[in-house]
């Protein structure tokens, strides 16, 4: 019996792909991203041990709902990938018992490490941190090199991939940013659709409840005028973004 470690579960999701969703988080993540809004599972020993069927028959509750609105199970994280032999069992049984299968990551980890939970993947909802790797680095503790590499892995296996992007206000939402986004998404050709994540403050609390200092304290959320203006930048470029 395969286990891992669970922080939460949303039971109606509905903006962690298509239709309603049951969204398991998972703890754990290599990651430090400073805008991060779920800050307490970065620590692989949190949250609560669970095994994957467990996991999957919680998700079995609510399939009426999933299977009439066209959802399924998202996983999420944290980062979803860092447990790959857990996930890779949640989405095995999960598609034995007729479940759409979502994976929500950051592409960090290496492909060769995940591959398999691929194998049972319907989609694939892939954030891209920001297109330099310099400045991917600095905001998140990796480069973005690998989150690419993985965007064209999946077009090679034919793996449907929304991408998404989180728009931080002078970080992100720079022209040169969002030009280098598109020429890569226009290079990419395989992806369903982008999204555009207006950054927000409303995780900070749990920075402030760890005793850790958030960074971007000085960052104002993304507006509807930001957002408005990005995808205005990227249309110029031909890319479409919701």
């Amino acid at each position: 019996m395969i286990k891992g470690r669970i922080h939460s579960f949303e039971s109606f999701g509905t903006v962690d792909g298509p239709g309603i969703r049951f969204v398991v988080f998972t703890q754990g993540c290599p990651l430090r991203c400073r805008f991060c809004h779920n800050r307490d599972t970065w620590d692989p020993r949190g949250g609560k041990e669970m095994s994957a069927e467990e996991v999957v028959n919680e998700a079995l509750k609510y399939k009426a709902f999933m299977e009439a609105s066209g959802g399924g199970i998202t996983v999420s994280g944290g980062e979803s990938t860092w447990q790959p032999e857990f996930v890779e069992e949640i989405f095995r049984l999960a598609k034995e018992n007729g479940l759409h299968t979502c994976l929500d990551t950051s592409g960090v980890m290496n492909v060769e490490k995940i591959d398999r939970i691929l194998d049972y993947t319907d989609l694939v909802l892939l954030d891209i941190k920001h297109t330099d790797p310099k400045k991917s680095k600095w905001l998140t503790g990796f480069s973005s090199d690998n989150a690419m590499k993985l965007a064209f892995y999946l077009k090679k296996r034919k793996i449907p991939v929304w991408i998404r992007h989180v728009l931080i206000p002078t970080i992100t939402d720079g022209e040169d940013n969002l030009k280098s986004l598109a020429y890569f998404l226009k290079e990419l050709g395989w992806f369903e659709r982008l999204e555009l994540l207006p950054y927000h403050v409303m995780g900070i609390h749990k920075w402030e409840d760890l005793n850790v200092e958030y960074t971007l304290k000085d960052i104002e959320p993304a507006t509807k005028k930001d957002v408005n203006m990005a995808k205005h930048i990227l249309k110029k470029y031909g890319i479409y973004a919701r």
